[in-house]
């Protein structure tokens, strides 16, 4: 392929000020109970397990209560045969939510690492079905719950500018 076959690369994008002392980011970390209120304040997260030695993710929508993540799954689920099928204890996950501004770099992150279990109480179950709606059009008929063993997070806040 010679030089007029070749595709013409699309022109590069810049953000206005970027490089600039204004897009300077500072991150601060979040505590535990910011990070889990933060956590409780959007609907969509993602799921890590591991799936055949691997990491596997999978993007879900959860509710938070007590400081636990609930999410709802269907049988025959990776995830939901990985938690049927680990220890009494669980099996180990990380769950990861976000809201960063595209425009700014701004807003925060909040990943969980901890056991997801089964709920196996029915009328926790029934709770559930009825607080947490799938976005998918399918049955999801299998409810897990998260425990926290550790909570991290973090802000990305605007650096005010450097004082000459």
């Amino acid at each position: 392929m010679d030089a007029l076959d070749r595709p013409t690369p699309p022109e590069p994008t810049t953000t206005p000020g970027a490089g600039s002392h204004d897009r300077l980011r500072a991150m601060r970390r979040l505590d535990t109970a910011e990070a889990l209120q933060l956590l409780a304040g959007v609907s969509l997260g993602r799921v890590v397990f591991t799936r055949d030695a691997l990491p596997a993710i999978r993007p879900v929508n959860h509710l938070v209560e007590d400081g636990e993540i609930i999410i709802r799954t269907h049988e025959g689920a990776a995830l939901t045969n990985a938690a049927g099928q680990g220890s009494p204890d669980g099996i180990v996950v990380a769950y990861e939510a976000d809201q960063i501004d595209p425009a700014t770099h701004t807003g925060w992150s909040v990943v969980v690492t901890g056991y997801a279990r089964l709920v196996t109480d029915p009328d926790d179950a029934e709770r559930y079905a009825r607080q947490l709606h799938p976005w998918v059009d399918q049955a999801m008929d299998c409810t897990i719950r998260i425990h926290p063993e550790e909570v991290t997070g973090f802000r990305l806040t605007t650096r005010p500018p450097a004082t000459p």
